[in-house]
């Protein structure tokens, strides 16, 4: 990384952070969701839907602070037709001297909600399979708790970095 200076790297940490916290509103949205499936039943499918559109926008917010990573650090984004799954993956590996942003396992779990943006993607809402919405449902706060606390750690090195590169 002899190539960057602190003001890039600095800059990427404040980017990520600004991501990091509207995925944390996002959290507060789902929760809200989650409570008014509970009180009322009747509009589950209704609610489903939202949650379903929310679970996207958790992956999109997630692969946003990979792109911004990939741009700065590795030379940019891959550009084939599997580039989202590229991506997920060289995020959980060190690369030109870049340590690993999160791990294989977390790159695991939102494998799953990549998968599943797809699907939001190329389907109307009442198409959706509530079971598999459920297991995302279950899924989502281990996910989100990994992803921003691995991609908290890994803003903490950049900063580290950039003071190392300051002295």
């Amino acid at each position: 990384m002899k190539s960057y200076n602190s003001q890039t790297l600095n800059g990427l940490a404040d980017d990520i952070e600004i991501e990091l916290s509207k995925l944390a509103k996002l959290e507060d949205q789902v929760q809200k969701i989650q409570q008014n499936i509970r009180e009322a039943p009747v509009y589950r499918d209704s609610f489903y839907e939202s949650l379903a559109l929310k679970f996207h926008n958790f992956y999109t917010g997630c692969e946003r602070i990979f792109c911004l990573i990939a741009s700065d650090l590795n030379g940019g984004i891959p550009r084939d037709g599997s580039w989202h799954r590229r991506l997920l993956d060289r995020m959980a590996v060190a690369r030109n001297q870049r340590r690993a942003v999160i791990s294989s396992e977390t790159a695991s779990f939102l494998d799953e909600f990549l998968r599943f943006r797809h699907v939001v993607r190329n389907i109307y809402g009442f198409e959706l399979k509530l079971d598999r919405l459920d297991e995302l449902i279950a899924q989502y706060p281990t996910v989100w708790a990994r992803f921003e606390a691995e991609v908290s750690d890994f803003v903490s090195w950049l900063r580290e970095l950039a003071i190392a590169l300051e002295e």
